[in-house]
């Protein structure tokens, strides 16, 4: 067997339960839920308490509603055109542009509808308040109505710290207040992400945060304590041989590494087809308790300069409280959200400690 990503479902809960507004969570599965597994984690929120979810897919929003029933709200991120399951199942959908409310108004009848603000992270979402008045004043002149339940950005820049969130969070909150006063009053504001709930707290006025990483244990910026966020996952795996080399001898593709000195290499069955980032691999594991230099990474294999003191029944852990995500994040490997969403659940093992 290769290698296992294993999670502790106690822990998990836990650090849902301490970084989350009890009542006003919305919480982002988008994705399988960060690679954690919808299922998964949805139940487990739903223990710690949550009752709200956003995602980006019908299927997975469909999935949601037959683990949660009917008291769930579950809000779709992306625009669809799957109208009659939004129907069927209760799913709250999102609003992005003046193109996408012109082609679906008719379809858009009878849904709660969340409006989307591109903000100056500018993936989707009306520019500026002028488009909702383009909206409304359609709606005026056809004398038709929609329920508009929510009103949401994203925040692209709320892990930044050379003023430019400063001005994101400015024009958030202005086009919240432009929304007002063109007598759209939606039920449900919901724009912090982790790192800005972490800095700010929920925001006046507004309903829900909605909140990704944090939940899943890794910090959404450096300068935090660990304690707060806990990570209830590990990445191991097995040392399949090990092999001598000399000074001067190569090994890995194109010579990955090269002896500087006679030397002892783990063998360990993992490798980037399995979701391990090659920036990874620039970086040490732990094995035993100690920690050793990766030297090479292959699409099955990783290569480890290891001492005497390792034997081959000892696991090599790539990802445990000691060499934690969000630490590897810091270090440029790559975001969380990229170190989780890259394994490979068909190579890897995958396994939950049940013990709540």
């Amino acid at each position: 067997m290769g290698g296992t990503f294993q999670i502790d479902e106690a822990q998990f809960i836990k650090q849902a339960e301490q970084f989350q507004l009890a009542g006003r969570t919305i919480a982002v599965v988008k994705n399988n839920a960060y690679n954690y597994g919808l299922e998964f984690a949805v139940k487990a929120f739903a223990i710690s308490g949550i009752r709200e979810f956003a995602t980006t897919s019908v299927d997975d929003a469909v999935k949601i509603r037959q683990m949660c029933g009917p008291n769930a709200d579950i809000i779709l991120m992306n625009p669809t055109t799957d109208f009659k399951r939004a129907r069927m199942f209760n799913l709250d959908v999102t609003l992005p542009s003046p193109g996408y409310y012109d082609t679906y108004k008719e379809e858009l009848k009878g849904l709660n509808i969340h409006i989307e603000y591109a903000g100056l992270f500018n993936r989707s979402g009306l520019s500026d308040i002028d488009e909702l008045g383009y909206i409304l004043d359609d709606l005026k002149a056809r004398n038709a109505s929609l329920n508009f339940r929510g009103l949401w950005t994203h925040f692209g820049y709320s892990d930044a710290f050379d003023g430019i969130y400063e001005t994101e969070r400015a024009n958030w909150l202005e086009f919240v207040r432009d929304v007002k006063a063109l007598g759209v009053e939606p039920e449900m504001i919901h724009a912090q992400n982790s790192a800005s709930y972490v800095r700010d707290g929920i925001f006046d006025g507004h309903s829900h945060v909605r909140l990704g990483i944090g939940l899943y244990g890794s910090k959404p910026y450096a300068d935090l304590d660990d304690k707060d966020f806990i990570q209830s996952s590990v990445l191991s795996a097995p040392i399949i041989q090990f092999r001598e080399l000399t000074a001067g001898m190569t090994l890995g593709y194109g010579a990955a590494f090269k002896a500087d000195s006679d030397c002892r290499i783990a063998i360990v069955d993992i490798g980037y087809g399995d979701g391990v980032l090659r920036r990874r691999a620039g970086y040490e594991c732990e094995i035993g308790g100690k920690f050793y230099p990766i030297v090479a990474l292959m699409m099955s294999h990783m290569a480890v300069l290891v001492d005497d003191n390792v034997t081959a029944d000892m696991n090599v852990y790539l990802y445990n409280k000691k060499l934690r995500i969000d630490k590897y994040t810091q270090l440029g490997v790559g975001a969380n959200s990229e170190q989780l969403g890259a394994l490979n659940y068909q190579s890897l093992g995958r396994e939950i400690i049940y013990d709540v």
